[in-house]
């Protein structure tokens, strides 16, 4: 049996009839005369297709049993390659992460080609049934479609399963037993008003700028002073990377007077750094406890000496979407007074115990902490009411106004005036 390797199969001369010829995945395929432009062109079509395959030891198209787990391996694989964005990985391969969970777990063993659509449905019925909602079950669904497409374009299953997968419709509302989500509703201003106080100043800034914009959070954790034009009354910030990137859309941000006042003091720093950085937070802490420091200065430690030398955790140069949310959650806790039973949960507690204080602290935390997200719903709600749902649309950069509609609250004002009016 020929030695399997990745490297780039060579171009040989088969004494014995003469021909060219290469061997790919363990097979040999005889390309004609050697030496020929028309063996050169043949090695160059095949070589072509192995390594759009990703360099396949072995040709999938002839390991007919091949199973759901390997099939979740070579995407994953795939994914994590694939969904890149500026030579850094995207949230999107970790998106896929779930669902091949629940088709690793419970159809790794089975081949992949019998995994038809009973198999889809079974599996959809079993999230319903584990309390997930409508929409991740259908979000789940549409990625295990996408793995077997993707899985038959690398001719890993035959065409036909994927085909037979795309029969299976999603769940409707009103006609499944599976919970509907809570939709994002927009956090009151009051509401973030009292957070303020228990965040750090810089997310706090962060927090005041995403409701002034109705920018993403992460086009908000993104800002330098490169990408943003200070001429004119209004400026103007466009992100390097934002959502709709690969779509081809453009995304500008514009920053009125009022965000300028809060964004001013964060320019004054080399241009391509980031605005918003956890170092400077985690400076002005430290400098806070130095200035309510009661020992005197030739006592006890000498700042910055009782540090660990090798932290599991330090502060970086940026923030992330899931720091930003951290933080705004726990300034949240404290803000609306999460009782302390169930912040910290007792080592010495039982298992049950600890079930039933993770169901209250998550029943606490679904009604009193609002996340990042909410800003910009609030954003676009206000925008709406005052200039119309056009506006609104510009302001948040959706290329389709049904999407700003999601986000903008409607103005139910409006329709009592024409029923005081009219009716």
């Amino acid at each position: 049996m020929p030695r399997l390797t990745s490297a780039t199969p060579k171009y040989r001369h088969h004494k014995a009839s003469g021909q060219a010829v290469v061997t790919i995945c363990g097979r040999d395929h005889y390309l004609g005369p050697y030496k020929s432009k028309a063996s050169r062109l043949e090695y160059d079509r095949l070589i072509g297709e192995w390594l759009a395959a990703g360099r396949p030891a072995v040709r999938a198209v002839e390991r007919v049993e091949i199973s759901v787990a390997e099939v979740c391996l070579a995407f994953w694989k795939h994914a994590q390659r694939h969904y890149r964005k500026n030579g850094r990985p995207t949230g999107t391969a970790e998106n896929y992460r779930p669902a091949l969970s629940w088709l690793r777990k419970r159809y790794g063993r089975t081949a992949a080609v019998d995994f038809g659509p009973i198999s889809l449905k079974a599996l959809c019925l079993a999230m319903v049934q584990s309390g997930n909602s409508r929409r991740y079950v259908n979000d789940q669904m549409h990625r295990i479609r996408k793995v077997f497409r993707w899985a038959a374009s690398e001719e890993m299953i035959p065409a036909s399963v994927t085909d037979a997968l795309a029969t299976v419709d999603g769940l409707q509302k009103g006609r499944t037993d599976a919970r509907e989500p809570d939709p994002v509703e927009p956090v009151a201003d009051p509401t973030v008003e009292l957070t303020l106080p228990h965040l750090p100043e810089v997310v706090a800034d962060m927090v005041r700028l995403q409701r002034l914009t109705g920018a993403r959070p992460g086009e908000i954790i993104a800002m330098r002073p490169c990408d943003i034009v200070r001429t004119g009354d209004v400026w103007q910030y466009t992100p390097a990377e934002h959502k709709t990137e690969h779509h081809g859309h453009q995304r500008t941000i514009f920053i009125g007077p009022r965000a300028q006042a809060i964004l001013g003091k964060y320019l004054l720093r080399d241009a391509s750094e980031h605005c918003f950085r956890p170092i400077d937070s985690e400076r002005k802490r430290r400098l806070a406890i130095r200035t309510k420091r009661e020992t005197p200065w030739n006592c006890g430690n000498a700042p910055g000496t009782n540090r660990k030398a090798k932290p599991r955790r330090k502060a970086g140069e940026a923030n992330s979407n899931d720091s930003y949310r951290r933080a705004i959650a726990r300034a949240c806790e404290i803000a609306f007074g999460m009782p302390e039973s169930l912040r910290k949960i007792p080592r010495t507690a039982t298992p049950e115990q600890k079930a039933e204080a993770q169901r209250r602290a998550a029943e606490w935390r679904k009604v009193n902490v609002w996340h990042p997200n909410q800003l910009r719903h609030t954003a676009a709600t206000d925008i709406r009411e005052k200039f119309g749902l056009e506006h609104a649309q510009v302001t948040l950069g959706h290329s389709r106004m049904n999407v700003t509609e999601i986000y903008a609250e409607k103005n139910l004002k409006l329709a009592a005036d024409v029923a005081r009016e009219v009716g």
